[in-house]
């Protein structure tokens, strides 16, 4: 036993620990709840920023994450409480230690809403909001630059020892994107806002380690929202289908606020696994 362990001891020590963390798990409607937003983290460092509503910035900082350590910035879609505090973000990096480029990938656009290429020109442009740091979009930047990647088409990246899977999603007339995260052997998958009116969301998170899904809208009722969002029976199904080993159910509105107990009965019944409800810096380390 003794030789057992010294020989997969450097292994062991090697080993590197994932861990996700909420920064916001709340909706659009304000409250003590900061809109989505989310951080995976590598052996304590946050390497990748999901999504950056109302309330983030905050959230940010008390997680004690940096820019620094930041390898992609990722973007479901551009409804405002998903995105509203990139700018602040942007700002403080320029008084940070960062010098090498962020990369940045959101949804492609439509007649209702700008691609991810064009919204970011709208915020730091020449012509845009904070053209003072135009300069961020360049490689001659006096802090560090963007690289922008716009999901035209259902693609995948690869950033060091990381792999994104970048699908399309419906969210009524909303270009909207899922992503499914794999560092080392944990796999992380963000449903963003969908109705999941396909199998493309379940397709992408099989064998998940943990499922970021929003808790948008109660079972029954709410027929327009139906377009946007998933029910709670999708989700489980989706969860079921897919063997996700945990289900994390966030975006949590005022609608579904006080629901919890009588969904959570629902889903057991179709999903299996474990189900965690999002609270503001809880912190999920994926075993």
């Amino acid at each position: 036993m003794k030789l057992f362990i010294l020989l997969f001891l450097p292994l062991l020590l090697m080993a590197s620990h994932i861990s996700l963390q909420v920064l916001g798990s709340g909706g659009p409607e304000g409250g003590e709840r900061a809109s989505p937003s989310y951080l995976i983290k590598k052996d304590g460092k946050a390497i990748v920023l999901v999504d950056f509503g109302g309330g983030s910035f905050l959230r940010f900082g008390q997680a004690r994450a940096k820019i620094e350590d930041l390898q992609v910035v990722l973007i479901t879609h551009l409804h405002i409480d998903h995105v509203v505090e990139l700018p602040a973000l942007m700002k403080a990096g320029y008084f940070s230690d960062r010098g090498c480029r962020l990369n940045m990938i959101g949804p492609k656009g439509n007649e209702y809403f700008p691609g991810f290429n064009e919204y970011i020109q709208l915020q730091f442009g020449e012509k845009g909001a904070y053209r003072y740091m135009s300069d961020i979009l360049t490689s001659q930047s006096e802090s560090f630059s963007l690289k922008v990647h716009e999901v035209k088409k259902d693609r995948s990246y690869d950033f060091l020892n990381m792999y994104i899977k970048a699908v399309q999603v419906n969210h009524g007339v909303v270009p909207a994107v899922a992503y499914r995260i794999e560092i080392d052997d944990k796999v992380i998958v963000f449903s963003g806002d969908t109705s999941a009116n396909s199998e493309a969301l379940t397709k992408l998170s099989q064998d998940a380690d943990i499922l970021v899904a929003h808790h948008a809208i109660p079972e029954h009722g709410y027929e327009g929202a139906r377009r946007l969002h998933m029910t709670p029976s999708r989700t489980a199904t989706i969860s079921q289908e897919a063997k996700v080993k945990m289900l994390l159910l966030s975006h949590r509105m005022n609608r579904t606020l006080g629901l919890e107990k009588e969904h959570q009965t629902l889903m057991s019944k179709i999903y299996k696994g474990k189900i965690l409800w999002a609270e503001d810096l809880i912190e999920i380390k994926i075993p």
